[in-house]
């Protein structure tokens, strides 16, 4: 069983009450000019995707998207109103050129329900990859990526693993959209938690042979399995439910390739993925002097769009960026996925600085983004508390915290370590004089609200 975090029962007032001022907390951050910065119109072609416009009424029959017939999937006639589409088509159709969802997004809780609670129809693994992951659809066509419970709330990555060795984790997943979403971004496709049932909704419903020729009863009548990719899919590794009832993450999809293609980029600070070799970065203090050079960092706000995802990742402890992603119909000129984060916060314990590299070694950041960390310090917007409120939304928040305490503790000592490095940068370029700002300036509709002081 998931080991409780649940504090004795005399105790659960307080705890409530707790959770309640952290989700004042919440909402006041929601609420302040930092995360409310006037935005002008989004211009047609900075739509990721886009409904045929009005047609005459003799062609009307093509503006509808009418199912097929199909077991267990819904009738769904869909048109250009977007009352008639569901939940995940209302996100894609949400995406822009700068983020995958607006800031008050009234699509958010509907599409968070669905991953909850929504019918499973189908369910097959997902080609590709190190460990097993699933595609699940709904009945009105929908489809979330599943990554199974592999280890304990509490438990930590262990020492002598290395990061490429390490499990990925259902709530890692869950948190990191969270955190995305607390820092400002919106990078990460809506992630919720969801109890499922191994047989009704995994074995029963597969069509992926390959899947179902590996369930099978452990000793104490479990129902598990292990399905097929590079590692960690075999007996030993076997994922499985209690008896039936299996935690995991599930991930709105974004758009299909046939629809809005994705460039994959391979990170100049990408890890050797050796146990011996060091990469160039990590022998070079100068690398990024050459990084600064090279196209797409050597204009716009690719550079300081990468810098955003380092300190995402430094705050969860996430070694394993090797590569991210970009829609290729808005070219160099948008924003970066922030995908697959299964193999964050795996330490509380430990910091890993070398996360922090690019930012060390470019010191340069967004001004908003700096503004926004520095809230996060303060007393009434503390990240660990935020972060505990928000979490405390997903249905898994039930069965127990997904984030133990530890983690939220390590929020706020990572947090004043990112600041402290941008403070050390300040100091390096007044003192070098070298005519380059620390700050990427984008906050000029807020001079008129006070930094925060933290």
């Amino acid at each position: 069983m998931v080991k409780s975090h649940v504090r004795p029962l005399s105790d659960k007032g307080g705890k409530n009450a707790s959770i309640e001022s952290d989700l004042l907390k919440l909402e006041a951050l929601f609420g302040h000019p930092l995360y409310n910065m006037p935005s002008p119109p989004v211009p047609e072609e900075d739509w990721l995707l886009r409904v045929k416009p009005k047609v005459k009424a003799s062609e009307r029959s093509s503006q509808r998207w009418v199912s097929a017939s199909q077991d267990g999937y819904e009738d769904v006639h869909w048109n250009s109103s977007s009352s008639s589409h569901p939940p995940w088509l209302r996100f894609h159709l949400g995406i822009s050129r700068w983020q995958l969802y607006p800031h008050h997004d009234p699509n958010m809780e509907p599409l968070m329900q669905q991953l909850a609670t929504h019918r499973i129809v189908s369910t097959v693994q997902k080609s590709g990859g190190t460990q097993l992951k699933l595609v699940m659809s709904f009945p009105s066509y929908g489809q979330a990526m599943f990554k199974p419970m592999k280890q304990e709330r509490d438990e930590e990555t262990n020492y002598n693993l290395y990061y490429f060795s390490d499990f990925e984790r259902h709530n890692a997943e869950i948190a990191a959209f969270h955190l995305d979403r607390i820092l400002g971004y919106r990078r990460i496709p809506p992630v919720a938690g969801r109890l499922v049932d191994v047989v009704k909704e995994i074995k029963d419903v597969t069509t992926d042979r390959k899947l179902a020729r590996t369930f099978f009863a452990s000793p104490v009548g479990n129902e598990c399995f292990y399905g097929q990719c590079s590692y960690y899919c075999s007996t030993e590794h076997a994922v499985c439910g209690r008896p039936r009832d299996l935690e995991g993450s599930l991930a709105v999809m974004l758009p299909d390739l046939s629809l809005a293609r994705r460039k994959t980029w391979r990170s100049p600070w990408r890890r050797s993925y050796s146990r011996s070799k060091l990469a160039k970065w990590e022998t070079e203090p100068e690398y990024c002097s050459m990084v600064k050079k090279t196209p797409p960092y050597d204009k716009g706000t690719r550079l300081v769009d990468f810098i955003d995802m380092v300190i995402l990742d430094f705050l969860m402890s996430n070694m394993d960026r090797h590569h991210y992603e970009t829609f290729e119909k808005f070219v160099n000129n948008t924003f970066l996925l922030h995908l697959d984060n299964g193999r964050a916060f795996g330490r509380h314990s430990k910091d890993e600085p070398s996360i922090l590299t690019p930012l060390k070694q470019c010191c340069r950041i967004r001004r908003s983004t700096w503004l926004r960390l520095r809230l996060l310090t303060l007393p009434q917007y503390r990240l660990s508390d935020v972060m505990r409120a928000s979490l405390s939304r997903d249905p898994l928040h039930k069965v127990a915290p997904l984030l133990a305490e530890p983690h939220l503790t390590a929020l706020d000592r990572r947090l004043k370590t990112v600041l402290g490095t941008v403070s050390r940068c300040q100091k390096e370029q007044k003192r070098n004089d070298n005519g380059e700002d620390v700050f990427y300036e984008d906050t000029a509709s807020l001079k008129d609200v006070a930094a925060p002081s933290g």
